[in-house]
């Protein structure tokens, strides 16, 4: 199944829409004064609200990149989710014993997420695995 595909108009509707709340925020969290400091160096110090609002400003062709294409997820939920379980298993456990544990976990786990990814259930994911098949979409 193919996503669809926004069409250009829509998709600049949004951009302006996304433009127009940046001008917004940028009105509610102002740059800091770049004034001479007194026996301070470097960068004026940014709340991270502004940080962020920056970040988002510098980098509107990837923040919207799902606008353009198609195969982009909206979120990153996905990624997040491929990450949550190394997390869990750090806080219940601690740590990983060894270096060798940490690199086995997560490539196990990226195996199940791929095929998962690609319509096969994790049980059927380790059932071929165990039986030394690669699943249809690897071969």
């Amino acid at each position: 199944m193919t996503p669809a595909v926004l069409d250009a108009t829509m998709a600049e509707q949004y951009r302006t829409q996304y433009r127009n709340l940046l001008r917004e925020a940028e009105n509610e969290c102002p740059a800091p004064e770049q004034s001479k400091r007194e026996g301070k160096r470097g960068r004026v110090a940014r709340s991270k609200s502004r940080n962020r609002l920056e970040r988002i400003q510098n980098f509107e062709a990837d923040v919207l990149r799902f606008l353009d294409d198609p195969v982009v997820p909206f979120s990153n939920n996905q990624a997040e989710n491929d990450l949550r379980m190394i997390k869990v298993q750090q806080k219940v456990v601690g740590c990983f014993r060894s270096m060798d544990g940490a690199k086995t976990s997560c490539r196990i786990r990226s195996y199940i997420s791929t095929c998962r990814k690609q319509g096969l259930t994790a049980s059927e994911a380790l059932r071929l695995l165990f039986q030394g098949k690669w699943p249809g979409f690897m071969t």
